[in-house]
């Protein structure tokens, strides 16, 4: 990771009205980066995400992207200045297109020629989505809805995306094909902080990693020496 982060979160401490979740955290996305997020389930890791994008009560710290102080920015404005989200259980509207969904996503899109080129470089990524563009997206599989919520997050071109569990719930052949797209979207530019329970997934996908416990950042480290440790063990499948 370089020295100049595209995010950086300094001591952020924060929750939702007097609950604490998170404590002192620390953490750093450099441009290029696929960083992961890992820990197990109520360790704080998606409130991360939703901290990162104003939507929790920051008690203490700073939360940098592109070095502006977006801390106490609007989850709008903070989307605006380039940052996209796709949460967990994919959240598409299941009442439209798939089309209409993806261009949902582009409400910060100025113009039809960007629009239209921003279709065409979603198609790329993801071919399924373009034979399924006209049907209801409540009729598509598990693995079609979502591609249809990263792609929707990736129509308004942002530069970091923030992705939670992409692979819930999905089967091995899809989690191996979810895992070559998020590659495939971080080869186009987009620098990508990733929250995935499922460990191997995450650490072959991503160049660095914060493993997470009790709201708090317990180790932290590239992808490879993370691997290696045995506190991937110890803290992401709670034994030790």
């Amino acid at each position: 990771m370089n020295n100049q982060p595209l995010l950086e979160l300094k001591e952020v401490t924060a929750g939702y009205g007097k609950m604490v979740v998170l404590e002192n955290i620390s953490i750093k996305i450099s441009q290029g980066d696929v960083v992961t997020l890992l820990g197990s389930n109520g360790v704080g890791k998606s409130t991360t995400l939703k901290t990162i994008l104003g939507q929790t009560n920051i008690k203490k710290g700073e939360i940098v992207y592109k070095g502006r102080d977006i801390t106490n920015l609007k989850t709008y404005d903070i989307a605006a200045l380039g940052m996209s989200y796709c949460p967990e259980g994919r959240q598409i509207f299941g009442n439209l297109t798939t089309k209409e969904n993806l261009i949902s996503g582009a409400y910060l899109v100025k113009g039809k020629k960007q629009l239209k080129e921003n279709l065409e470089k979603v198609y790329s990524l993801f071919p399924i989505l373009k034979n399924r563009e006209n049907q209801l997206s409540a009729s598509l599989s598990g693995g079609e809805q979502e591609m249809l919520a990263m792609a929707r997050a990736l129509m308004g071109s942002p530069d970091l995306l923030l992705l939670d569990e992409p692979s819930l719930g999905l089967a091995p052949k899809l989690v191996e094909l979810i895992a070559e797209i998020i590659k495939n979207i971080n080869e186009t530019g987009v620098s990508i902080l990733l929250i995935e329970q499922n460990a191997k997934l995450a650490l072959d996908i991503s160049n660095y990693g914060y493993l997470m416990r009790k709201g708090a950042i317990a180790f932290e480290g590239t992808s490879e020496e993370l691997v290696k440790t045995e506190k991937v063990k110890e803290i992401y499948f709670g034994i030790g």
